[in-house]
């Protein structure tokens, strides 16, 4: 019987470099014999890449707080059935940039609709597919970064005022502090490989 793979989220406000450390980790975990997939929030899934357009193109006021919410469950929803789910039953580690600790941090602490009131919704809907681990990049230039890259223009979420980005940083530390033994807080000030060794040391009671 193949043993249940983990499952790993990789979190953190606007620029603070999720993607190139996701490449990063996969490969150090490579490196040590582990079957990694990558995926992505929103998205991972066909329907939830679906949904990612909705949630991302379009004027700013597309979406009110709730209805955003309640597409990223849905799209998630959708990810954990046909992606994470089959992959950590098959025995691989499953690393996403982005998952429910997103919504948690944006709709629910900068979106003001309740950290737990989010964490509700998507119980619902991934059921005991909550990340084995999740780590939370942290730093403080992060926005001035983002706002470099994204010349020409941010999603219509990734482009919203400085104070909301500010309240996501906060809600993501309130989290931290609330479940430390799944949540765990990485400074990414450091260089792009003293980053990569802080990930792998803090996943390091889940390593085989």
């Amino acid at each position: 019987m193949t043993a249940r793979g983990r499952f790993v989220s990789l979190e953190g406000g606007e620029g603070v470099g999720k993607s190139t450390q996701l490449q990063a980790l996969a490969e150090a975990l490579r490196q040590r014999g582990i079957d990694v997939i990558l995926t992505r929030e929103p998205g991972g899934s066909e329907g939830a890449e679906r949904i990612r357009e909705l949630l991302l193109g379009g004027a700013e006021d597309r979406w009110g707080p709730k209805a955003e919410a309640l597409l990223f469950a849905a799209a998630r929803a959708d990810h954990v059935a046909k992606t994470i789910g089959p992959a950590l039953e098959g025995g691989q580690w499953v690393l996403s940039d982005r998952f429910v600790d997103s919504s948690l941090a944006y709709q629910g602490g900068a979106g003001g609709l309740g950290i737990e009131a989010v964490r509700a919704i998507n119980a619902f809907g991934i059921g005991e597919h909550f990340p084995d681990r999740t780590l939370i990049l942290v730093f403080e230039h992060g926005g001035e970064r983002a706002r470099a890259r994204d010349t020409e223009g941010s999603d219509r979420i990734g482009g919203r005022p400085d104070d909301y980005h500010r309240k996501v940083e906060a809600a993501f530390h309130i989290i931290a502090a609330e479940e430390p033994d799944r949540v765990r807080l990485i400074d990414a000030s450091g260089s792009s490989d003293e980053v990569t060794q802080m990930l792998v040391d803090a996943l390091g009671d889940l390593l085989p």
